[in-house]
């Protein structure tokens, strides 16, 4: 049995990478087109949203969702990496001298809109190469900071020179390089030692499958799997007629007409414009379109 297009929410396990969990699910679920809206570090656990089949096309629309985190660094020593995994290049005792109170200001200092340099070994594209790859190279690229929005970050143990935190934080953001600025607020230096995806918008982690029960999620239709327009809550819809499903299929636009609020919200993201609108047929997703001189124009259609 192959599964038919949808979303998948997987909960990764450490040591494994993100495209290893994408080549598990190809097998498992039958089906070769299987990718990610967003990589997790082989250190971390937590959600990944795998899309399936033709709705591999889609990806663009989940990366404005914020994410969430549980996390731990160690204060005291920084890597390379700006986590377990890498090499230690400053190391400084000064930790000892601190307190919970001047630790969480510092926290606390973080949240709201920033700016803040990719770490070294990220995904980042320069030249058309990838960050880490330059790194692994010995050629330590040279990173521009970003925007990027810490939407909420909330310290919830300390015992030092270990820190454990939550976050909630926009799209482009690392939790790795949070830790790596926080120590450097501090003065003492830090790397990131556990980081787990906790939320991605508005999938929890807890509806989540193992990669070894993909299909057992699918064909059980378990909350990990979400078909056809419960994959995109967050965008408005719009349910077509007979007449309408042929003209949007053949990739012309139809009528505004009424459309149905999202299913859910969140104050975090920016809107996506132009407005995207899930057009459906019963609980079928026929396309996404957008508003354009009050019409709706098919972006992305699918078959019949």
């Amino acid at each position: 049995m192959r599964a038919d297009p949808g979303l998948l929410l997987v909960d990764k396990p450490a040591g494994t990478t993100s495209h290893d969990i994408m080549l598990r699910l190809r097998r498992s679920l039958g089906i070769r087109r299987v990718g990610h809206t967003g990589t997790l570090d082989p250190f971390a656990t937590g959600l990944l949203l795998s899309l399936v089949g033709a709705f591999t096309r889609l990806a663009e629309f989940y990366h404005i969702l914020s994410k969430s985190y549980e996390a731990t660094l160690e204060l005291g020593r920084e890597t390379d990496t700006d986590d377990p995994t890498g090499v230690t290049v400053s190391e400084s005792g000064d930790w000892r001298a601190y307190d919970a109170a001047r630790v969480r200001s510092a926290f606390a200092a973080r949240v709201g809109e920033g700016r803040q340099v990719p770490s070294a070994y990220s995904a980042r594209q320069i030249g058309g190469e990838r960050a880490y790859a330059l790194a692994r190279r010995g050629e330590p690229p040279t990173l521009e900071a970003r925007d990027v929005v810490f939407h909420e970050i909330r310290v919830t143990g300390v015992d030092l020179p270990f820190v454990r935190f939550r976050a909630r934080v926009s799209t482009g953001t690392y939790v790795r390089a949070l830790a790596r600025d926080i120590g450097r607020d501090l003065g003492s230096g830090a790397h990131l030692t556990a980081l787990r995806r906790t939320a991605i918008g508005p999938f929890p982690v807890e509806d989540a499958a193992r990669p070894r029960d993909a299909m057992r999620a699918v064909t059980g239709a378990l909350p990990a799997w979400r078909p056809e327009v419960d994959a995109l809550p967050w965008v408005h819809r719009r349910a077509l007629s007979l007449r309408e499903q042929v003209e949007v299929r053949h990739g012309r636009p139809v009528e505004r007409g009424e459309l149905l609020p999202p299913r859910w919200t969140d104050p975090a993201s920016p809107s996506l414009r132009p407005v995207p609108v899930a057009l459906f047929a019963g609980e079928k997703l026929v396309a996404v379109a957008e508003v354009r001189d009050d019409r709706l124009h098919p972006r992305k259609v699918f078959a019949a």
